[in-house]
């Protein structure tokens, strides 16, 4: 079972272990697995610490793994280096955090620097069936994947993975936790405080797309943390200085007040990038990022609206390494045009 200390990943460790305490599930059949990314909140260590306890208590294995496995770091994205790698060895005098003194710090199947735990994870786990918490409503890729395996009747993927919650919202996993009195990392009250949205509570690694933003508000709840992330990361103090700003895709009233009325002509900029490839795309995942791109903006020019168009150079702007907004735009576009000239086809 995966487990990572978030709302999703303890929604479906308090299932697991419930199902032990009552006997429908052998503990000794368990292997839980926790990839500490370096890059943590003090209360989620303190939280996966805590369930490690509980289920060692009951005679499951709990393996927490402080290996060097590679992320995606958009901090980065003005140098060569699009990647993070966490505990990496050559860095240790700036390491964000010690590693637990029961951590398995090295793994036979690892790859050290080359695997993502993505890679990884399946590898080790190839025996076995795996448990993971993910949920279709995060993610379009997730939705697309899980409809593709049930509508082919299978509750179990090619790779032996079930999903639990995977039709779960963001409501039931609040819910389930305020029922079932679950505590939760206090980083999600800080983060509720500061305005986040209930559909943007992420609090994975700090250095993706996805959760760098986090460190825009956190600083004044987590200072000590944050110089440490500064030192072992120095381009990420251009998150406090620019995130609201292109340069990570942001449309805030403040963004507006700060950059003013900006009138661009969006498919301008965009024909100008793909026909500079090698100018505006610097290294190797940039450019196959962006020729998916540009495969995209030629099979839609002609249908897309002036909105989407914006939507796919922002997003293109501030980099999408799991093509998340592309899948996006590219969903949002077909399913107009489909619409549209199904509404056509009945007015003829």
């Amino acid at each position: 079972m995966s487990f990572s200390a978030g709302k999703d990943s303890l929604v479906l460790a308090h299932l697991v272990l419930d199902l032990i305490q009552r006997g429908e599930i052998s503990a000794s059949q368990l292997t839980v697995q926790f990839i500490d990314e370096e890059a943590i909140y003090p209360c989620i260590e303190t939280m996966a610490r805590k369930w490690r306890k509980k289920f060692l208590m009951v005679g499951a294995a709990f393996e927490w793994f402080c290996i060097e496995v590679r992320h995606y770091n958009c901090f980065n994205s003005l140098e060569n280096d699009e990647s993070y790698i966490c505990w990496d060895s050559t860095k240790q005098d700036v390491w964000i955090r010690r590693p637990p003194e029961f951590a398995i710090c090295e793994h036979r199947l690892l790859r050290p620097r080359i695997d993502t735990y993505q890679n990884f994870l399946p590898r080790i786990c190839r025996s076995g069936l795996t448990i993971t918490g993910i949920r279709t409503a995060e993610s379009l890729q997730r939705l697309s994947y899980v409809a593709a395996m049930t509508n082919a009747r299978h509750i179990i993927s090619k790779h032996g993975s079930l999903f639990p919650i995977y039709d779960w919202r963001d409501c039931d996993v609040w819910r389930y936790l305020y029922e079932n009195n679950i505590d939760i990392p206090e980083v999600y009250l800080y983060l509720w405080q500061t305005g986040h949205k209930k559909t943007s509570l992420r609090i994975s690694q700090f250095f993706s797309i996805d959760t760098a933003r986090s460190l825009v508000k956190m600083n004044e709840y987590y200072p000590d943390p944050m110089e440490r992330i500064i030192r072992r990361e120095p381009n990420a103090y251009i998150a406090s200085l620019y995130w609201d700003s292109e340069m990570f895709g942001r449309s805030t009233q403040r963004r507006k007040q700060l950059e003013g009325e900006v009138k661009k002509d969006y498919r301008a900029e965009l024909l100008k990038m793909f026909n500079n490839m090698a100018t505006y795309f610097t290294t190797p995942a940039k450019m196959v990022v962006a020729k998916k791109y540009r495969k995209l903006f030629i099979n839609i020019s002609t249908f897309a609206t002036d909105r989407d168009i914006k939507e796919l150079y922002e997003a293109l702007v501030k980099g999408d390494p799991k093509l998340r907004s592309y899948r996006a735009v590219y969903q949002n576009v077909y399913t107009r045009y489909i619409q549209d000239c199904k509404l056509e086809g009945v007015s003829k």
